[in-house]
């Protein structure tokens, strides 16, 4: 640009600037407070509330509080394992009958004590050390999260348990992550603490996402925890538009759901194992979306939109509670495709020798080719890979292994792992 065209540019600008006096955000909250709510009560659609009636669950509540009735007898119940899909009702119906089951020992004056403890909470189930001082806490013992031998953690529990005649029903929710982070040696622990207890007497009551855990654990422990078994079976898609129209007319205010909403959010969960909990996700985030673009109703459309939402938000759950080594295989495989060209494939022994590598920095044990191998088609039925098995011919057979997830989700994905394993 010569001396004159850069004249003729300086003298086309503008001579004042317009600075920005008002913060925009002053305006956004003020109108948002102003301005009326699509609902009438949010914490309807949420996991943590408690309906009065649980829906098209009659059968498994009679079978739950049969087993759990003698407890009100002073008399120990039979050890249960409760297992099901993600969203079938076993939290639900669990926590429906220990409010009931409290309120009625209250009343009474039973010496009946029912802790409830979520397995899945990062600092409850790490180690065995966690379990068991969490536990020491719920029944009034104030144990420091570190510090003190195991045992004498243990011995401080046994001691408060047993100071008085009472009978204690242990709870164990997302049992299973127990074992994927410490183990199974401490259930067995905790199965066989009635011989060791001269006044109180436990019982035990394990839930369960994964119907094949029973399966996987110390046979010792699986005849202990599974005196009696109850199966949650999935909603079907008539049920759960049956949940969602009762708990839709206490969320919202008045009627702003149109036709076929419903029915299309229940078609959705049913579609994913019949999971109430991913009904009543849609529903609400659908609102939510309805809201924010300033719509009177909650149409078809904003159901497709949630639904994209929550699917972003269950592949990071999915990832975050993974065991450590299926996050690092996860981890391997993102790294060595990002080496790559755009559209290249991994390969199993690519995966492998960064996996090895990923373990030497993460001070974690190598597991066979074999076994990886394992992991590897677990992430892919879990939706988070793809992959394919072929032929090399006289040089075997391998997979070729490419990320399903959404470009704009692996940076959210590798931050996690990273924070996850190192």
């Amino acid at each position: 640009m010569d001396e004159t065209n850069i004249s003729d540019f300086v003298a086309k600008q503008p001579t004042e600037v317009k600075i920005e006096t008002k913060d925009e955000l002053d305006t956004f909250f003020e109108e948002f407070l102003e301005k009326d709510s699509l609902f009438l009560d949010k914490v309807v659609l949420q996991v943590k509330y408690l309906p009065e009636i649980i829906l098209h669950r009659t059968a498994q509540m009679k079978q739950l509080a049969a087993i759990l009735a003698p407890a009100l007898k002073t008399d120990k119940p039979s050890n249960l394992f409760i297992y099901g899909k993600t969203g079938t009702g076993k939290t639900l119906c669990m926590k429906h009958t220990i409010t009931k089951m409290n309120a009625l020992a209250e009343s009474r004056n039973i010496p009946l004590r029912i802790i409830y403890l979520n397995c899945k909470l990062k600092k409850v189930a790490d180690t065995e050390y966690r379990i068991i001082a969490q536990l020491a806490r719920e029944v009034g013992e104030h144990v420091p999260m570190t510090g003190l031998p195991t045992d004498e953690v243990y011995n401080i529990f046994l001691t408060k348990l047993d100071a008085k005649k009472q009978t204690i029903i242990i709870v164990l929710d997302e049992i299973d992550q127990i074992v994927r982070k410490s183990g199974d040696e401490i259930l067995y622990t905790l199965t066989r603490i009635n011989s060791e207890l001269n006044q109180a007497q436990v019982a035990f009551v394990g839930i369960s996402n994964d119907v094949r855990f029973i399966e996987d654990i110390d046979p010792r422990v699986r005849s202990s925890l599974g005196e009696e078994e109850i199966i949650f079976p999935p909603y079907n898609a008539l049920e759960l538009k049956d949940i969602l129209a009762k708990r839709s007319i206490l969320a919202f205010k008045g009627p702003i759901i149109e036709d076929g909403v419903l029915a299309k959010c229940a078609a959705y969960a049913a579609r994913e194992h019949g999971d109430a909990r991913r009904a009543l996700d849609l529903l609400r985030v659908a609102g939510e979306v309805a809201e924010r673009t300033n719509c009177e109703a909650i149409a078809a459309q904003h159901i497709d939109m949630a639904e994209e939402k929550i699917e972003k938000s269950r592949i990071l759950e999915i990832i975050e509670t993974q065991p450590k080594q299926s996050q690092i295989v996860m981890y391997s495989i993102l790294l060595v495709l990002a080496a790559k060209k755009r559209g290249e494939i991994a390969e199993t022994g690519e995966v492998f020798e960064q996996y090895k590598e990923l373990c030497k920095q993460t001070g974690n044990n190598i597991l066979t080719q074999r076994r990886i191998s394992d992991l590897i088609s677990e992430l892919d039925m879990l939706g988070l890979i793809n992959a394919r098995l072929i032929s090399k011919g006289r040089y075997g057979r391998t997979r070729e292994i490419y990320i399903t997830i959404p470009a704009d989700m692996l940076e959210k994905i590798n931050t996690t792992l990273q924070g996850e394993l190192f």
